[in-house]
């Protein structure tokens, strides 16, 4: 996925309201829209490098957008509109070569009284449900886990993708790790307990686990290679 327009380089000065960043470009201090719910734990400290968005649409009234940070190691895809931008068009591109051999992908398919990121399907039979998380939270010994925060909507999804394999459909939860500094991925047992004992659930009741690498630079974020889990 290329950005559509150059990104602008800054230092961020503190995060604020979930949704607000003060971003330091040059001297010149603007607020930015911060599209990520979560703690963004390990994700950014003040005047760490950012890479921001810039919309000149008179209907918004943040003219950009925080899109990611650098720890010095690797930058961090903080906007969390993207990844499911990425894994559909990893599977389309068939850089995810456990989702291969699908005629159609729809996005936002509804379950129940909720929607599953991706629908793969060859007619009406032949379905796979992909739900998507976007990794960024990194702790020692380069470990890439999730949540970085209690998920009540994250436990719903695992509950309804074990409830799709109990019954013989293909489920699967994509995790993808949007930083280059890990090399392996667990849930978050610390942070949320019950997600990582319905995610063990998940995997013994047959819903396979993905988790997929990005590459980032200024210019662009694409997925790269598979990593592995521990559960």
């Amino acid at each position: 996925m290329k950005f559509a327009e150059p990104l602008k380089e800054g230092i961020i000065l503190k995060r604020y309201k979930r949704f607000l960043a003060d971003i330091d470009f040059n001297g010149e201090v603007v607020v930015a829209h911060t599209a990520n719910t979560g703690s963004m734990r390990t994700c950014w400290e003040a005047g760490w490098p950012v890479l921001c968005s810039f919309h000149d649409n008179p209907k918004r009234k943040l003219k950009y957008s925080l899109e990611m940070t650098h720890n010095g190691k690797s930058w961090i895809c903080v906007n969390t509109s993207l990844p499911n931008k990425l894994g559909a068009e990893a599977i389309l591109n068939g850089t995810i070569t456990e989702l291969q051999g699908y005629q159609n992908l729809k996005p936002e398919a509804k379950i129940g009284e909720s929607r599953i990121d991706i629908l793969l399907s060859n007619g009406e039979e032949d379905l796979c449900y992909v739900e998507i998380k976007n990794v960024t939270l990194v702790e020692e010994e380069n470990i890439a886990r999730f949540p970085d925060a209690v998920t009540t909507r994250g436990q719903k999804h695992l509950r309804e993708l074990t409830q799709l394999a109990k019954k013989g459909t293909r489920a699967c939860m994509l995790y993808i790790v949007n930083r280059e500094d890990a090399v392996v991925f667990e849930p978050a047992a610390l942070i949320d307990p019950e997600y990582a004992m319905l995610l063990k659930e998940a995997e013994s009741a047959g819903v396979e686990i993905l988790v997929y690498q990005a590459s980032l630079t200024p210019e662009s974020i694409e997925l790269k290679n598979s990593l592995p889990y521990r559960l």
